[in-house]
């Protein structure tokens, strides 16, 4: 039972009472086959037994199976949401009791669902649940016993001096109204008087107050309760901030639309109305067919270039209109080949290409054997082997000190990604990315094998990470003419490498002797001296017979000072070197920090400290996003997402996190989700929109990565990449400036089948959500709301329209 593993449900105390709880409870108690038979009767009718009366909707929930994936529709149910233990707490019984708690019921669960369910002995069984949290309430009841008399006709537990605010509660909750004063006044409720227990969540969110909530409520809400962790899913008054940015974007923190001068114009606001949903589905008529990006694959666009010899080709050129159609399945597709084996092989069906194989075979990179597509870990610079050539490297220059020093990397020209793909090995991040070309599926390879890449390309525009933020960059034969047109591209890599950081290149100019390539290398030799960069170690690596040059970014402006030749040009002081959204490229290189308190100054703390530390550059004079001195907020955040992931999203949501290893987090603010599943085998993109606080710097800076996206387009990714993604607040804010319809279809085409969505919003737009994911054939798992704030987890199906 993953409930019973939580530290809440651990430290409870014992006791014997349980023989005046309430007569129906009793007598559900009685054994284990009558709760059974309850809960299989419940979840068609309301119980009225234990919830009070058929009016009151407090708390209600629908959760599903996780070890099954089945559907389970979950009991209407009531109850008082009171904390009996002092009298101050006491005093908000009613505002408690007239939050109305929405449940709305996901796929009814068929009879033989029910009776699985009934036996089930696996994590997340809903008997179980209800077993375990009646044994609970019995063991509860007692300690709170003093002043609680029980209703035997309703089997509310109902406080003698709370009788009038009890009858104001219900009246509240039949008008169907939650005002924001009682949650404000809900929230302040002082922690005073309150056990261990209950102090354990005072910056989580406390649905519970301290876990006893439980013995409040009938089964059906515990079990609810539990199914998202007791306290987790809304703030308490000491995080409800969390839900509501400050205005800042004017003084701390800017947004990236507004860095990136040559943004395209924002979209206007969508229509008021309710957008009108089209149930008919369509699969996509598109040359690209399963493996169809939207904004990579606009054949029309495409055909308009006038010029194509600078990759434009190969950048982004999103539709007017984004689609709203669906991409298909391949045949034969089936759930992926879970971390780490992904690395060694996936199925060939779910991304059946051969021409990879067939170009590359003869340098390891991929091979195909009957079903599966096999990665033997080489690479064109490490036929050999990846770990070989990783440790290799750290040989040559001891400082790289992997997974200390070096976090963060970026790999240029990745191929399948195995470069990156061993660096796990080594506690190393890597951005891996190659553009969707001739190399047929290199990104979907390497995506499908469970390492971070996206399709990008170096062209005519930067890169949508922010300056200064990569410890270390690879280029292993990746294709890029760094030496052409004033060295603007590697001009891009200067100003994504942090200062004192390292390029590593492997290529053949550096090992060659032939004409062309010692042209090549003498152009570079000049280039990166005009650079300052100095290249502090070539040498050859006698197994794999390459070599590599290892170059060092200055650490201050010294030696642009001392140039002879302003070659390449400092940027202009009005450049900022953080804009990254559709920036046309420039072949100049920005000043580094000179303050001792700016970010890129200093380098960060080793991991894995760097990414629990409060950036050096973060000071109690700027007001974090949501309203604290940033040093504050981003502690605030990262509590906040460790309990919310520890006690909610892990143990709570029906998701069985052994199939997951692909996460985006597709609106993060400091990183605080990524980094609380830092211990867990998945890695998280993190995506930080370009109309929200610039934050992306700060979850570089704790060892972390990301990009920046609009969500008014299509994400530069393929179909199927990912297995869950996590949605806090995005899609109310993207809808203010397009429609949400195709952003679901988005959702829809990025996310693997048999993968989940957490969406965490207002609850006119997790409605609408929800009515767009059934009309998908999605399964809805789980539904919550309390005041203006919903939850939900659903799961993607194989289904696709005919």
């Amino acid at each position: 039972m993953p409930f019973v593993a939580s530290s809440r449900m651990d430290s409870r105390r014992t006791s014997s009472y349980c023989s005046t709880t309430t007569i129906v409870v009793f007598v559900a108690l009685g054994s284990l086959g009558l709760v059974a038979v309850w809960m299989m009767t419940s979840s068609i009718v309301v119980p009225t037994a234990i919830s009070g009366t058929q009016s009151d909707t407090n708390g209600k929930v629908s959760r599903s199976d996780p070890t099954s994936f089945k559907s389970h529709s979950g009991e209407e149910s009531s109850g008082d949401d009171s904390d009996n233990n002092v009298q101050n707490e006491a005093n908000s019984f009613a505002e408690k009791t007239s939050e109305t708690l929405i449940n709305k019921v996901g796929v009814e669960s068929s009879p033989k669902d029910k009776e699985d369910n009934k036996e089930e002995s696996g994590d997340g069984s809903q008997t179980e649940s209800f077993n375990d949290i009646n044994e609970e309430e019995t063991r509860e009841t007692n300690k709170e016993a003093v002043g609680l008399d029980q209703d035997t006709k309703t089997g509310e537990k109902v406080n003698p001096k709370d009788k009038k605010t009890e009858e104001e509660s219900k009246e509240a909750e039949n008008d169907e109204k939650i005002t924001e004063e009682k949650k404000s006044n809900q929230d302040e409720i002082s922690d005073d008087g309150k056990t261990e227990d209950e102090k354990d969540s005072t910056v989580e969110e406390k649905l519970d107050q301290g876990g006893k909530n439980t013995q409040e409520f009938d089964g059906n809400e515990a079990d609810q309760l539990k199914a998202t962790g007791g306290n987790e899913d809304f703030p308490s008054g000491v995080q409800s901030e969390l839900l509501n940015e400050t205005n800042t974007q004017g003084a701390t923190w800017s947004t990236q639309a507004a860095e990136s001068k040559n943004e395209k114009e924002m979209q206007e606001g969508s229509s008021s109305k309710e957008e009108t949903l089209d149930s008919s589905w369509k699969l996509c008529q598109v040359t690209a067919g399963i493996d169809y990006i939207p904004c990579l694959d606009n054949e029309a666009a495409i055909k308009m270039l006038h010029l194509t010899g600078h990759y434009e080709h190969r950048e982004r050129h999103c539709p007017e209109e984004p689609p709203t159609c669906l991409v298909p399945l391949p045949n034969g597709y089936r759930p992926p080949i879970r971390w780490p084996m992904s690395r060694q092989k996936i199925w060939y069906n779910n991304v059946p290409h051969t021409k990879l194989a067939e170009v590359k075979g003869h340098q390891n990179w991929v091979k195909v054997s009957g079903e599966y597509t096999e990665f033997p870990g080489g690479g064109t610079q490490f036929i050999h082997g990846a770990l070989h050539y990783i440790d290799f490297i750290q040989e040559s220059l001891p400082d790289i000190a992997w997974g200390q020093r070096s976090r963060v990397v970026l790999d240029v020209g990745c191929g399948v990604a195995s470069f990156g793909g061993y660096l796990f090995d080594r506690d190393v991040l890597t951005m891996s990315f190659a553009p969707k070309d001739e190399h047929e599926a290199q990104v979907q390879f390497a995506l499908e094998r469970g390492i971070p890449a996206i399709s990008a390309v170096m062209g005519t525009k930067r890169l949508s990470f922010p300056s200064k933020v990569f410890d270390v960059i690879h280029c292993a034969r990746c294709r890029v003419p760094w030496h052409i047109e004033g060295g603007m591209l590697l001009l891009e890599l200067n100003r994504l490498l942090r200062p004192g950081g390292y390029f590593v290149w492997s290529a053949t100019p550096v090992y060659r002797t032939d004409q062309e390539n010692v042209g090549i290398w003498q152009a570079m030799t000049a280039l990166t001296k005009s650079m300052c960069w100095e290249m502090v170690k070539k040498t050859s690596d006698t197994l794999n017979q390459v070599g590599l040059a290892i170059y060092r970014k200055p650490s201050d402006n010294k030696c642009y000072e001392q140039r002879t030749k302003d070659n390449p040009p400092l940027c202009q002081a009005s450049d900022d070197p953080d804009a990254a959204w559709n920036i046309t490229l420039q072949a100049c290189m920005h000043k580094l920090p000179v303050d001792l308190t700016s970010r890129g100054k200093k380098w960060p703390e080793q991991w894995p400290l760097r990414v629990e530390k409060v950036p050096y550059w973060l000071n109690n004079s700027q007001l974090g996003v949501y309203g604290k001195p940033a040093p504050a907020d981003f502690t605030s955040d990262y509590e906040h997402w460790k309990h919310v992931v520890r006690k909610s999203y892990v143990s709570g949501m029906g998701i069985n996190w052994s199939t997951v290893r692909n996460v985006m987090d597709m609106r993060s603010v400091y990183g605080g989700f990524a980094a609380a599943l830092r211990d867990m085998k998945v890695w998280v993109m993190n995506v930080v929109s370009i109309d929200s606080p610039d934050t992306l710097p700060i979850i570089y800076e704790r060892g972390l990565f990301g990009m920046y996206h609009d969500w008014c387009e299509s994400f530069s990714t393929y179909p199927r990449s990912y297995d869950l993604l996590h949605a806090d607040h995005l899609f109310s804010k993207t809808k203010q400036r397009c429609q949400l319809l195709p952003v679901i279809v988005e959702v829809d085409r990025i996310l693997r089948p048999q993968g989940n969505l957490i969406v965490r919003d207002h609850v006119n737009i997790i409605s609408e959500i929800e009515s767009i994911l059934k009309s998908l054939h999605w399964e809805i798992r789980l539904t919550y709301s309390k005041d203006n704030e919903g939850l939900l987890c659903a799961q993607k199906t194989m289904w696709r329209p005919n």
